[in-house]
């Protein structure tokens, strides 16, 4: 294309030691004013190319032109050309965000008069200046990733590199993300954005799709999406246990892929298959299958080959949990304070027995807070918390027993190896002899962990780590799971492995609690509570959050309309 800021010809890229290149002869011409989408599973090799294209790594072959420039050959010219947000966050913690701004524009050369016109500037547009002393460390999720963008636009970049800038952030700040980046396009700069969030990427101008390091699609993400058409459905009026018809359903030859949407079960066919027979499926005598619009999710599954079936080994191996559907979590106006700051206050809720239940909210709601309280990681300053009838307060290790929990944050221990950790943590569940040998071999080849055995967490893939941590989280086989955020970050094939699994145990029994900033995955809650500022501010299913803020205008919105439109509407109700 004439407009091309970033030429990729032939570029491939292969690791010491690797059995196979992180790219492979990769070809592409991205252009000025767009936004491009980078997409693909774990490991497709997104970061290696954004890596390459900041001149922070060499190819092995083929060449690579930004604005004109070698990134390496021309590094001092190409580093002036581009802004690059990495993954991971690239700031420093114990810094202020002032000081942030501070060291990168020292970096950058951005000096003088120039230096306080931008500073300006870029703290009006990402709404940080009432934060400039606060430390980047104590800045939510959508906060920290604003002062990201801020010190990657300085020094007027004409190419953005965006490595995942909304994993973990919620829906509004996303959005809030979206419009700054749209308005940057608007002045002529060319953006790259990788992303594990595909309703992102139908946002894009065009998209990249990657897999294993190759090249499968690029173009419009409505020329992929339209391949679907006539193949995806939602099945409604159906009768009888979600959870047990998607497996059903995902059994199917004909089905290539299916979720759980609230109170219905969607599916995607394969190319060419008839329309499966509900009755077949056991739905339910008014079950009726109701085509609906295909997304680039959809697309995307079916490039990768299908989604990754229903079926739960870990589920199938694990022993029914008894009990009837009796209370088993449950918080009593559970308040927590910081000093003079309130992260939770007067929290209600009850959880039955085999039910997942979701906490939902924004960055800095008290969602990991009132998790950590569940599970007897901090005591609250009032109120109880109690697990199948243990007061935490009281009895914190006799309830933690029976729990198993999955944090926000990878928290395993970088420094021992993948065997290590599995017996270092079967052992703190109370596993002991035969029995903590014969989970930590069940869970290796549950969830196929065998070739990374002796590598440490930090080396893995994303994907394995969350497998990792998960295991850790049910080898003592739990009566409750306490999953923070599990699927941050992981690519749509895996977040349904991870959804198979939890389905899965719930049916034998397991109790689930949940946060999550994918509006896809509340869908599958049982009920949900919204939380902001510390209090629950709504609580329901996701079909009656979502018939909450149903309008003439938007007769069946989404369940990210439902979370933005309640928090917004109390936001409002707090400020006037």
């Amino acid at each position: 294309m004439s407009d091309a800021l970033v030429i990729l010809k032939a570029v491939r890229k292969v690791f010491p030691g690797a059995k196979q290149p992180a790219l492979a002869d990769l070809s592409a011409d991205l252009g000025a004013g767009r936004i491009t989408g980078l997409v693909g599973p774990d490991g497709a090799g997104k970061t290696t190319l954004m890596r390459l294209m900041a001149g922070l790594l060499a190819p092995t072959s083929g060449a690579i032109r930004v604005g004109g420039f070698d990134p390496m050959e021309d590094a001092g010219k190409v580093r002036d050309f581009i802004g690059y947000m990495p993954q991971k966050f690239g700031l420093y913690e114990d810094l202020s965000v002032q000081e942030n701004l501070d060291l990168h524009a020292d970096l950058r050369g951005v000096l003088g008069a120039e230096r306080v016109t931008t500073f300006k500037r870029l703290l009006e547009f990402t709404d940080l200046a009432r934060f400039t002393a606060r430390l980047a460390g104590k800045l939510s999720g959508g906060m920290k990733q604003k002062l990201g963008l801020a010190c990657a636009l300085l020094g007027n970049p004409r190419l953005l590199l965006l490595d995942e800038p909304s994993v973990g952030v919620d829906p509004i700040s996303r959005r809030e993300l979206w419009k700054m980046v749209h308005e940057l396009i608007g002045q002529g700069m060319a953006v790259v954005w990788s992303t594990a969030y595909l309703d992102e990427a139908e946002l894009c101008d065009e998209v990249l799709l990657m897999n294993e390091g190759r090249l499968i699609f690029s173009g419009r993400p409505a020329d992929l999406t339209k391949r679907m058409h006539d193949r995806s459905f939602q099945i409604r009026r159906l009768t009888g246990n979600r959870r047990q018809l998607l497996a059903r359903a995902l059994r199917r030859p004909e089905v290539m892929d299916g979720v759980i949407q609230g109170r219905n079960v969607r599916i995607v066919l394969r190319a060419g298959a008839a329309r499966p027979n509900l009755q077949e499926l056991d739905a339910g005598p008014e079950a009726e299958l109701v085509p609906v619009a295909p997304r680039f999710e959809d697309a995307f599954i079916e490039a990768l080959g299908g989604g990754p079936g229903g079926e739960s080994v870990l589920a199938e191996r694990m022993k029914p949990i008894p009990g009837d559907h009796d209370t088993v979590v449950e918080a009593v106006e559970l308040t927590k304070k910081f000093g003079s700051f309130v992260a939770t206050e007067q929290v209600n809720f009850a959880v039955k027995r085999g039910e997942i239940y979701g906490l939902l909210g924004p960055n800095g709601a008290g969602k990991s807070t009132t998790f950590r309280m569940m599970c007897g990681l901090i005591a609250p300053t009032s109120g109880r918390a109690r697990v199948m009838g243990i007061d935490l307060k009281t009895s914190a290790s006799q309830a933690r027993q029976q729990l198993g929990y999955m944090a926000q944050k990878f928290s395993l221990y970088g420094n021992l190896s993948i065997k290590q950790n599995l017996n270092f943590f079967s052992g703190a569940y109370g596993l002991k002899g035969e029995r903590q040998k014969s989970a930590v071999a069940e869970m290796v080849e549950v969830f196929k962990l065998q070739p990374f055995l002796d590598m440490t967490p930090v080396t893995l893939p994303l994907g394995f780590k969350q497998r990792l941590a998960l295991a850790c989280a049910v080898m003592h086989e739990p009566a409750i799971l306490f999953l923070d955020e599990p699927t941050s970050g992981v690519d749509p094939v895996t977040r349904r492995e991870f959804w198979t699994h939890i389905n899965g145990v719930v049916e034998k029994g397991v109790t689930v609690m949940v946060t999550t900033h994918f509006m896809d995955e509340a869908e599958y809650c049982d009920r949900i509570a919204l939380v902001f500022r510390g209090k629950i501010i709504a609580a329901g299913t996701p079909d009656q959050l979502k018939e909450r803020v149903a309008t003439p205008e938007n007769p069946d919105p989404t369940m990210e309309d439902a979370f933005i439109s309640l928090v917004q509407q109390q936001s409002t109700e707090i400020t006037t």
